[in-house]
């Protein structure tokens, strides 16, 4: 591995370290704005398992970069797909250590860099990713890790993609990944896409007033901060 993708990643780790410091009520999942968007997305995972045919997903092979506690792998659980046939991978150790805690003893969790994991090509139907592409700031290695993941990829399987793609002036630590640079990570894949999650500043407001009004305010999609890709590898 190169030195810049060598000192990107040390400042990922210093980047996450930062934030174990930081007020953490915005992503408490025990904050009605952060349920709420939690439970869109899965339900738009639900939606996206019918609409690409995925179902059954007992036989469905799939792998998690950045699972972090392994929060994403248990809701995949929830949803049917079998222990033995998951895996997941973090570069931060004392994430893995509670990971592999939580989750079944049948489902592996790796730690170290995605990019020298040795895993055989073509071994998975979906690798997901979740908030890890907004937090690497630099360009190649970004394009490094999309080509890895691309190669895990069985023919017809896909990139389950959820990032934001706006910039938050608030945090310097992540930079938002416009659908332009997805198309581009993956210039062989066919994308399709959901616009979801109300952006978390206006979330937080409005469930103060009500939680009925974080489907009110998220029927607009200007208003909506992420996007769920299904990258498909023809």
């Amino acid at each position: 591995m190169n030195e810049p993708a060598t000192k990107e990643l040390e400042s990922i780790v210093e980047r996450y370290e930062r934030r174990k410091h930081r007020d953490t009520t915005a992503s408490d999942i025990l904050s009605i704005s952060a349920y709420l968007a939690y439970q869109e997305r899965n339900r738009m995972l639900v939606r996206w398992i019918r609409e690409y045919g995925l179902a059954p997903v007992e036989s469905r092979k799939l792998i998690e970069v950045g699972c972090g506690t392994g929060n994403n792998l248990l809701d995949f659980l929830r949803l049917g797909f079998r222990p033995e046939n998951m895996l997941g991978n973090d570069l931060l150790a004392d994430r893995v250590e509670l990971a592999r805690h939580m989750l079944p003893q049948g489902l592996k969790v790796l730690e170290g860099n995605a990019l020298e994991l040795d895993i055989p090509k073509e071994s998975f139907d979906i690798v997901f990713q979740a908030t890890v592409f907004t937090s690497i700031l630099d360009p190649q290695l970004q394009q490094a890790l999309a080509d890895r993941m691309w190669t895990w990829l069985r023919p017809d399987g896909g990139i389950l993609w959820y990032d934001f793609v706006y910039d938050n002036p608030r945090n310097s630590d992540v930079k938002g990944v416009p659908l332009s640079r997805v198309r581009k990570l993956f210039p062989d894949g066919r994308v399709s896409y959901r616009r979801v999650t109300l952006a978390p500043p206006i979330s937080r407001l409005v469930t103060r007033i009500s939680p009925g009004l974080y489907s009110v305010f998220n029927m607009i999609p200007a208003l909506r901060t992420h996007v769920l890709c299904w990258i498909e590898k023809r």
